[in-house]
Formats: structure tokens, sequence, C-alpha cells
């Protein structure tokens, strides 16, 4: 908004910004700004964003508000500002003043920041603070994780409770001090503290915690932690007995750990870590980052891959321990056992957690809102995210559309949930697979909690179309409005709204599955489609899926539903080694099963062809955890192999000439490395070449990639690489998951869209 400027006195004004202004130190800056510019005025937080009202010429407002903009803490997020003349006050002084709710709009919400060098070198110097584990400032601390509701104000998070003491209370009034309204502001006299429950008894003092927890990770110990948003579980990374025991007592079998390093430079002793990489290791939102591994840990940390999840220190603690562990990393797991949500309150991490560590780590400031480590990735040297939780949620995602009043359900697996609010989405944290009660019992609270914070009261519910996901069966149970949506559409769809596309596409959805119309199990489509509708132009042949959900734990099946199709028994006679490890007696019943369609559905899944190849090289038969045999076949490319195998590409696509191609590969006893090579470099030719169709076809040129297959980096780094040569425009995504995490942004914006059909 521009105005002339016919005054020649001050008036007053009112100025509304709106964005992730709240809980990073914003009203501070603007006291601090104004202060030293001569303006007089307030500011004050509302539940909706930041409101200022000043008194100022006319033509001197815009320079104001540049200032704000050129100006305001790395951590904000301005997404707008707004201002108008208003009936004039006479301020004497700026200041600021008692936050207020409004109306039902909310603010953006700042996640959980890493502890800044500044409160580092605090926590070296100040007497109230010498090493004190709970260190913060405008600039860092715990947000999301406390915050209960809206203005964020110390009583409205988890640090009512702790009353200031004289000295933080001095700062926080100070408008020249780094903690000037911290709301999470804390020393040793007034703060939380730790306890370390060790052998039945109760050590205090946060020196002798550590030398203690420093002698227990040396001696072998596995040690419950609790974090910013829930426990973790650590022990020494170098310790291969002690990792492998804390696999066997987390029932984690295969998956990899993460793993936090003292320091950046330890970290590249053990990884390769280029500037892309480097920087999200070391940005406030400290995400567990994939790095390819230069030297070995203990094995049973990666279990074969040649990959490490790396991290650096976020909070006080962590660096109050390393100063002292002289061990280069930890392993630092979710606190939980397999598959059930991240512990947070202390007493169930006791009766829960105790059973896998040795000693338990606590400290008594409540966790209300439960987050996760966020996990990322580079490719082609943009940072994708794989799992947002800590440092990423809750930061909305501005749309061209508005969604006021949308719940979407998310997916069944990695769920994440997203709510409308005016032209924002909303994601939740990192849920996990809504497969048993606790993690719907957090997906449940968490919904909640997010109708409270963000002033939510849902109209309208949109879900997947499959009827035995919890995230549907929520959905009719809400007895609102109700509507369904195709999940590779949805797939499409939440990468359109991330990159705001309102338009026809190309859409390439790769997954493991997903409800198709036809009520068999997708997971391979090539559409035509835009936000209201999608046309179906191709997709890999449909085989039989022996034993149902069963072939995600034993991708032989697939194998062998490949095998049959194509050669009928006779493979028997291959000499395959992948079947040495199977019954004959369950090779046959699978055969019997797939002559009389017996539990054997219908996929066209590229997760389940990823999960065939795998297990017919014998690399991964069986799969301890999901998607592993994708990830392990991945793992072992040979990446200076250029070559592919043949392949038939009709009104569907045929990979019958692959496999008898890779069948005569083994026998010719060719690396499996190669083999896995030529397949992924199949599947990026027969996307190219059915988009380069599509777009004969149609006249489009813009593509748009999604679903967790596109987490595999080989991959989607070379299509980006062959479209770009192409001269298509692609699309993939970046801060939204590609996974199942992603399909409730895409739910939302279709729902919104097909209102108006």
């Amino acid at each position: 908004m521009q105005i002339n400027d016919r005054q020649s006195g001050e008036s007053t004004f009112e100025i509304e910004i709106k964005g992730r202004v709240q809980g990073v130190g914003f009203r501070p800056f603007i006291y601090r700004l104004a202060k030293s510019n001569h303006v007089k005025g307030c500011v004050e937080n509302r539940n909706d964003g930041v409101v200022l009202k000043i008194n100022r010429k006319a033509s001197a407002i815009n320079s104001f508000i540049s200032l704000i903009k050129s100006s305001a803490p790395s951590v904000a997020n301005i997404e707008s500002i707004v201002f108008r003349q208003t009936v004039n006050e006479n301020f004497t002084d700026f200041q600021i003043v008692k936050s207020k709710t409004v109306s039902d709009r909310i603010t953006g919400i700042s996640p959980d920041i890493a502890v800044c060098n500044d409160c580092l070198k605090d926590m070296k110097v100040q007497r109230n603070r010498l090493d004190y584990p709970f260190i913060n400032c405008t600039n860092c601390g715990p947000r999301f994780t406390i915050i209960k509701d809206l203005p964020y104000d110390r009583d409205k998070t988890t640090m009512k409770d702790f009353e200031l003491c004289p000295d933080c209370l001095k700062e926080y009034r100070d408008i020249k001090d780094r903690r000037f309204h911290a709301q999470p502001v804390a020393c040793s006299l007034c703060g939380p503290e730790y306890s370390l429950l060790y052998q039945n008894k109760v050590i205090k003092h946060t020196q002798t915690i550590i030398s203690k927890l420093v002698a227990l990770i040396k001696d072998k110990n596995i040690i419950a932690v609790k974090g910013l948003g829930g426990f973790f579980l650590a022990c020494d990374a170098l310790s291969e007995e002690t990792v492998v025991r804390l696999r066997k007592l987390k029932n984690r079998e295969g998956k990899p750990f993460a793993v936090m390093f003292s320091d950046i430079d330890t970290l590249k002793e053990y990884a390769f870590v280029n500037n892309t990489e480097e920087t999200s290791l070391k940005s406030w939102k400290r995400p567990i980052v994939l790095l390819r591994q230069k030297k070995s840990l203990a094995s049973s940390v990666s279990v074969g891959f040649n990959t490490i999840g790396a991290m650096l220190p976020y909070m006080p603690l962590h660096y109050l321990l390393f100063e002292k562990l002289n061990i280069p990393a930890i392993v630092l797991t979710s606190g939980n056992i397999s598959d059930e949500p991240i512990v947070t309150d202390n007493k169930t991490a006791v009766e829960k957690l105790g059973k896998i560590a040795d000693d338990v780590l606590i400290y008594n400031r409540d966790i209300y809102n439960r987050t996760d480590d966020s996990v990322v990735t580079i490719m082609n040297n943009k940072e994708r995210v794989l799992r947002r939780s800590r440092g990423y949620v809750p930061e909305a995602k501005t749309l061209t559309l508005n969604v006021e009043g949308i719940f979407a359900t998310g997916a069944e697996l990695v769920n994440c949930f997203c709510l409308g609010k005016d032209n924002q989405a909303i994601l939740s944290q990192h849920i996990g697979d809504l497969k048993n009660i606790e993690t719907y019992e957090f997906y449940l609270e968490t919904i909640e909690q997010f109708n409270k914070l963000f002033r939510f009261n849902p109209r309208l519910v949109v879900s997947d179309l499959h009827p035995d996901y919890l995230s549907t069966q929520y959905a009719v149970e809400s007895k609102k409005r109700h509507i369904q949506v195709q999940h590779h559409h949805a797939h499409i769809a939440s990468c359109m709204a991330e990159h705001n596309l309102d338009e026809q596409v190309i859409g390439v959805a790769f997954d493991g599955t997903g409800y198709g119309d036809d009520n068999n199990s997708w997971g391979s489509e090539f559409f035509v489609c835009d936000l209201k509708e999608y046309t179906r132009i191709n997709h890999f042949e449909y085989l039989s899926m022996p034993g149902g959900d069963n072939v995600i734990e034993e991708p032989w099946r697939m194998a062998l539903s490949y095998l049959y199709k194509i050669y009928g028994s006779k493979f028997l006679n291959f000499n395959l080694p992948f079947l040495n490890t199977i019954k004959s007696s369950s090779v046959e019943l699978i055969c019997d099963a797939i002559d009389k369609k017996i539990n054997c559905p219908l996929t066209s899944s590229s997760g389940r062809l990823f999960d065939a190849v795998a297990a017919l090289i014998n690399l991964s038969p069986f799969s301890k955890f999901h998607a592993e045999a994708p990830m392990r076949l991945e793992a072992i490319i040979n990446r200076k192999i250029k070559k592919a195998y043949p392949y038939t590409i009709d009104t569907t696509i045929s990979f019958e000439d692959t496999f008898t191609t890779i069948i005569n590969d083994l026998k010719q006893q060719v690396p499996r490395s190669e083999i896995s090579a030529k397949f992924h470099n199949t599947i990026i030719s027969v996307i190219l070449e059915v988009v380069t169709e599509a777009r004969n076809r149609y006249d489009l040129n813009k593509v748009v990639l999604s679903g967790g297959t596109f987490q595999n980096k080989y991959l989607l780094e070379n299509l980006e690489i062959m479209f770009e040569k192409h001269d298509f425009e692609l699309f993939s995504h970046q801060k939204i998951p590609t996974n199942d995490g992603g399909i409730a942004l895409g739910q939302l914006v279709l729902a919104a869209k097909n209102q108006t059909k």
C-alpha cells in the first residue's frame, strides 16, 4: 500500500504483520528498531500476528516498513505487512503491550530452534547459567513443543509453573538484553532441571549428571534421554555390542540408526559432506541429514547401508555431554518401542523405556507437542524433507486457494494430517504408521491440540479412498461432511500445492500402494491432471500380489509372481539362489494361489516391482523394515553403468523383457551392482518415454513427480537432469515430503478445488 503525503505532521498508523513472527524475538526486535529510529507507539502479539501502532509522518512510513523487512530476526518469516492510517493517538514512548486474542485467526508459530552460539558462550560465563542445560534466548530454544495456546506468552506454555527469579525477570524486562521478552527464559535458580534415574537412585546437579552419563556411555550403557519433543535412546555409536543390544531391546532389527556427532569436523571424518549438506546440518532446524559414509561406525548402526543418518548437537545438554565424552558419535534414536510414537512423559519413559535403557534422564518441564527428529536428504543441491517434524513444524504453507475449515486426514503410513486456515495449510508433525492403538491415540491427541492451538473447527473432512485406513475411518466417524480423493491424485496435488501450480500437468506418482478407482492397488501412475480431475494415461501392468500385504515383508513373493507370469513353472529349473531360502512347499502353494486367485489382489505398484528385482537377485528376499528392499537395491548401484534393460510400452507398461534379461545376466554372473544400475536406468527410460509421448499428445510441458519411490536419490537426481535436458518444466518435492507424509496437503487442495465443481 502506498499513500500520498499531504500532511506536514505525524499521523497514527496501524501495521499488521503476519507470518512466523511469534516466538522468534519479533516484538523485542520491533521495540529496538522503534527506539533507534525515535518512533513512538506500541507493539503487541495477537493470535493472528503482530500489530504495531506508531506515530509517523506519512512520508516515512514506507521506509520504516522496509527496515522491518530487511532487518527482521533470521528465524522470522514475514508473509505480509499491511498498514492503514487510523484514529490519532498521542504516544509519548514506545511500549510492548499485553497480548490479545481478537478472533479465530492465527499467526505463524515458531518451530523449536537449536541453541544459539551466544547462549553457548553465556553457558560458560554467566554465574546463574554456568553449564545450565536449559539456556535459551529470543533467538533459540523450545517453541512449538512447549506452546499450548496463542498468543505466544509464558503463561500459555509449559514454562508457566517456573516463576522468573529476579535476575531472569530483569533480563526479561531489559530492552538491551537478548532475553528481552524471551518466553522460555530461565536459569539454574528458577528453571527446569534434569534428574538421572540410576540404579534406583536419583542423581541431581548438572555436572554430576554429565560426569555420570559419560561414565555410563563409556561403560556400554543405553540411556533414555528426554529431548525437546520426546525421549531418545542413546549409546556409544562405536560399540557394536551395545548397538546390537539396543536393536534387540527396541525390536528394531534392520532399520539404520541416526547418529549425533560431536561437531562438523568430526562428522566429516565419517561421512562425505558437500556445502548444501553442511548448510542443512548446521541450520537452526538441525535435521538428520542422510550422508554417504566415509568411515565406519559400529556395523550395526547402518546395517550394511553405505549411508549415515547424521546430525549435530542442538540442545545445550548435547554440547555439555560431548565436552567430556571423548567419543566422536552417539546413536540417538527415537525413544519408543518399534512402530509406537515417541515417549514424552517421565512416567511412561520409566515404565516403557526402562525396559530398554539401563538409565533414564528426565527433566521437570512438560512436553506438550510431541516431535521426533526431522530427516532430510540433499538431491541436486536441494534439501528434500523426508520426515517433517522438529524444526519444521508447524510452519504453514501459503496457498493460492482458500482452504478455510477443511481437515485432511492423511494416509495410513508415515501419517501427517493437515488443516486449512484462510489460505494457509498447516501440516502436523510426523505421526507415524496408523497401525497400532498407541499411534492412533497420538493422532487423535494431536488433532485435538491443533484444533485448539489454531482455533480450528472443521466443516469438511477429506480422506483417502481406502476404506480400511484408520484415517478414513476417522473421517467417517467425525460426522462432518466427508469427501474422498484418490491416493495418487493427492500425491500429485501435494507437489502442485508446494509449487503453487493450479493448471493441467503431467503427473507421475510412484509408490508402494494406493487404493485405485478399480479397487486394485495402484502405484505407478501416469496422469494428465489438474486440481479437479485426472486421467490415468498409463501404468505398469497388473500383477498378482500373492498373500496380499505379506509381500511387504516377503519380497520373494513378488519375484515369484513375475517369474510365474512370464515362465510358468519353468522358472523352478533356473537354479535361482533366492529360491534356496524358500521352502519348495511355499513356492508350490503360492503358484497354486495365483492360479486360483486366492488372496492375490492385483497391483501396479512400482514399489512391488523394486521388491521383486531386489529379491530376484537375492539381495533382499525378506524385509525387516518398510521399503528395505528398494533401499538396498539403490545402495548397491554401480553408477558407471549407463545401460538399461528392454521393456514394452503399450496400453500398459510390461517388464517381461526386463526380467528375462535379468535372468540371463544372473546366468552370466553379472554383478548385482550392474543389474541394479541397469534396472534403475530402465525405470528412468520408461518415465521419460511415457512423459514425452504425453507431452506430444496433450501439448503439456509441466511434469510433477511425487510418491515414496522418488525418495530414491539415484532415480530422482537422474530424472531431474534428463527432464531438463529434454526441455521439460519439472517439479519435485523439497519442503513437503514426497512420501505419504505429504499426502494430506494434496487432499486439502483437492477438497478446496472440488467444492466449486
